[in-house]
């Protein structure tokens, strides 16, 4: 109980580097698990900066029942401005603590676990929700970390890719990101423009846009599908025309992301059929006639069953750094 792990970013991402069917597996399970009400996700907690609008950090905290049984918090930072130097945009540690005691276990590096889970999340959702399991015309709006580990999710879960089109409005972003889509999947990769990405079969928002700039009028197609893992590019009116499925309803009706936005619209949720861990569950049902919009928040729940995952693995692995008497007293007396 004295004893606590840090597991650092290089062994973190040796493991997400051979476990992507266990992440996705994991993901799954999560959302399942959160839909019977095993989990406790409150409102994640945003820290701002009167001089730094676009930067903010986020707290999350949770609690996973079943075989999990932790406790966890993200803290995680978003400052855009760092990819003008080079930097990734995000960075994050997680904090996992023991159910029955509530002491710390472990510290994380968390900004790949994140992304991992994010990444798995889009994906689950794309393999359960595309209406077709033919080859899929796939483009990615917006080309950083998050773009690419989806792309690897995507097809670790066996969507079929026939063609790949990435639109960024920085050409070098766009260029890293083709160039390792080539690599990854072997099959066409050009850039266009964002009318040409939204015709797309799957289109995958991965931007940092804060307001939308994707037209209500925008036309979509029956069985089209949005991941709107940005949560802010596009207007509510468009959501009005589409299905609309969340990770939770709750969580995702706030902080002007655009579900937010189209219940301010219409005073109401209607617009929305269900969520993700109803839908694996074969509860939701979906207009065929409408394109389809997945906007998933981000639970802290799913950042906790993943880093629970990669603790027990680096401990496994010996890749976790144990620290003796991290705790100060063990006993009251």
């Amino acid at each position: 109980m004295a004893n606590f792990s840090v597991v650092p970013g290089a062994a973190v991402s040796e493991i997400l580097g051979d476990s992507h069917k266990d992440i996705l597996r994991i993901v799954a399970e999560t959302y399942v698990a959160h839909e019977q009400g095993q989990s406790v996700n409150p409102d994640s907690y945003f820290l701002r900066f009167p001089e730094k609008p676009n930067a903010r950090v986020i707290a999350l905290p949770s609690y996973l029942g079943g075989g999990v049984d932790t406790i966890g918090m993200k803290w995680i930072a978003s400052f855009p401005d760092n990819i003008r130097h080079g930097l990734p945009r995000a960075s994050a540690t997680l904090l996992l603590n023991d159910y029955a005691t509530g002491y710390p276990l472990a510290c994380l590096e968390a900004a790949s676990i994140s992304a991992a889970r994010t990444a798995a999340s889009a994906a689950v959702a794309a393999a359960e929700l595309l209406a077709s399991e033919e080859p899929v015309r796939v483009s990615f709006i917006g080309a950083g970390v998050i773009a690419r580990t989806v792309l690897d999710y995507l097809a670790a879960h066996g969507v079929r890719i026939s063609e790949v089109l990435v639109h960024d409005l920085d050409a070098t972003s766009a260029g890293h990101l083709g160039a390792h889509a080539a690599a990854r999947l072997g099959v066409p990769v050009v850039s266009g423009s964002l009318d040409e990405a939204l015709g797309r079969d799957l289109v995958v928002f991965a931007t940092t846009a804060a307001t939308p700039y994707v037209s209500g009028d925008t036309p979509l197609r029956a069985g089209q599908l949005l991941l709107n893992v940005s949560l802010r590019d596009l207007a509510p009116e468009l959501l009005l025309k589409t299905n609309n499925v969340v990770d939770d309803i709750d969580h995702c009706l706030k902080a002007q992301t655009s579900p937010h936005l189209a219940e301010q619209l219409t005073g109401g949720r209607d617009f929305i059929n269900g969520t993700l861990g109803a839908l694996l569950q074969g509860e939701v049902t979906l207009d065929p006639g409408r394109a389809t919009v997945f906007s998933p928040f981000g639970l802290g729940i799913l950042d906790l069953a993943v880093g629970h995952h990669i603790l027990g693995e680096a401990r496994r692995r010996g890749t976790a750094v144990d620290i003796p008497d991290f705790i100060g007293e063990t006993t009251r007396w």
